[in-house]
């Protein structure tokens, strides 16, 4: 496949063709926040009137855009049961961030992918949706962050959003002529180099994969600029093959599971050699200390958190039980009882990417309220589970 640039002036640099024995696309790379992106795709559609245009977007994220209401589908229940909490939050995190560099640019971000396809469906033009499902994406980024990267992480992203440094006309001229996601990307590059491979790079494969296989020997592809020169190499190779691996959500390591069951076997087996050694008073004892140590800490968390009373209940008596078994965190059991005691409404969904920049709007709104449950009373249990643990393993040994 070659690249064969467009006649002079034609279009701007932003827009590629790439040549395929009878098949011609046409890849116009955009920034999500930029009006200037809006403007080309429009224009590039309406005159190269092609058989298919191809959509940097899945089926939710398409959902998401087009449709005001998309919050009412989200079942925020099911997600705490799956325990894809950690995701979501990243992903309002991520969208948040887009939208303050949108909203100094007077445009929404996604725009340009909506506009292509407003403009598709005007001229009859079908539409091929070629990007993995977001869901995907964000759990297989979370698993290939290690525990403290996963912290650097969210605290980078938390720290853009408190930024209220004015962004300059140099910064914004930057922003229109790259996309957001490669920007950010650019920043922790060297610092996460899992998370840049499948955010960025797998996903270049899978938009290349799809492109190919959709209808039409003449296809405008719309697509983030950060993608455009990986997409091209991809475009030489035959990676099909791929897509299943890089499709699936990886199952947790054999190692890890071994570990995460290894902590609560040995403090379930030190009590019962205390119970053995010291008696039935002293081994008593030691699981009061682990019940008060794993439940106080939780419970304060959720008091910090502002929960519901039963929700901050549960934390205490969940937390001792959830520290001795890797399946269930304390924070998943919390999120779920606030869900159930204090349930969101609509408004507060919409406004969670505005209220997510202000501490205030951390407290005032109930969705990013069942975060700070879930973080809060989540830490609150790791550390009753390492203060207990010592606790038990000292009395064992002394």
């Amino acid at each position: 496949m070659t690249d064969l640039p467009f006649p002079a002036n034609e279009y701007s640099n932003d827009v590629h063709v790439l040549q395929d024995n009878d098949r011609t696309i046409i890849l116009v790379g955009t920034a999500h926040i930029s009006q200037e992106s809006v403007d080309l795709v429009k224009t590039v559609i309406e005159q190269e009137q092609p058989d298919c245009v191809c959509l940097e977007l899945d089926d939710q994220r398409y959902q998401a855009l087009s449709q005001k209401k998309k919050w009412q589908a989200l079942d925020l229940k099911r997600i705490i049961k799956n325990k894809q909490l950690s995701t979501l939050l990243v992903s309002l995190l991520m969208a948040s961030y887009q939208k303050r560099l949108g909203g100094a640019m007077g445009v929404k971000p996604g725009a340009e992918l909506l506009a292509a396809a407003e403009i598709a469906n005007q001229y009859h033009i079908p539409i091929s949706l070629c990007d993995r499902d977001v869901r995907i994406t964000l759990r297989r980024a979370w698993k290939s962050t290690s525990f403290l990267r996963k912290g650097y992480l969210l605290s980078s992203l938390l720290l853009s959003l408190f930024d209220k440094e004015e962004i300059t006309e140099e910064k914004l001229t930057e922003l229109k002529q790259k996309d957001v996601l490669s920007t950010l990307m650019e920043e922790m590059g060297d610092t996460l180099p899992g998370l840049k491979r499948v955010l960025i790079d797998e996903r270049d494969i899978f938009l290349v994969e799809k492109i190919k296989t959709s209808p039409g020997k003449r296809i405008v592809a719309v697509v983030g600029a950060g993608h455009v020169e990986g997409m091209k190499k991809k475009f030489n190779e035959e990676n099909q093959n791929r897509i299943s691996e890089i499709s699936t959500i990886p199952p947790v390591s054999k190692g890890f599971k071994i570990l995460g069951w290894t902590i609560p076997l040995l403090i379930i087996s030190s009590l019962v050699v205390i119970g053995i050694q010291k008696g039935a008073a002293i081994a008593g004892a030691n699981v009061l200390f682990w019940i008060l140590a794993n439940g106080i800490p939780a419970a304060i968390g959720a008091l910090l958190a502002l929960a519901h009373p039963l929700t901050t209940i549960g934390a205490f008596a969940s937390a001792p039980l959830t520290s001795l078994t890797p399946v269930i965190g304390a924070g998943y059991v919390t999120a779920f009882i606030q869900v159930m005691t204090r349930p969101p409404v609509v408004k507060e969904f919409e406004s969670a990417g505005d209220d997510i920049a202000t501490v205030r709007g951390w407290w005032k709104n109930k969705l990013l309220r069942v975060f700070l449950v879930f973080i809060l009373t989540g830490l609150g249990s790791a550390i009753g589970t390492w203060v207990g643990g010592y606790e038990i393993f000292k009395n064992l040994v002394g």
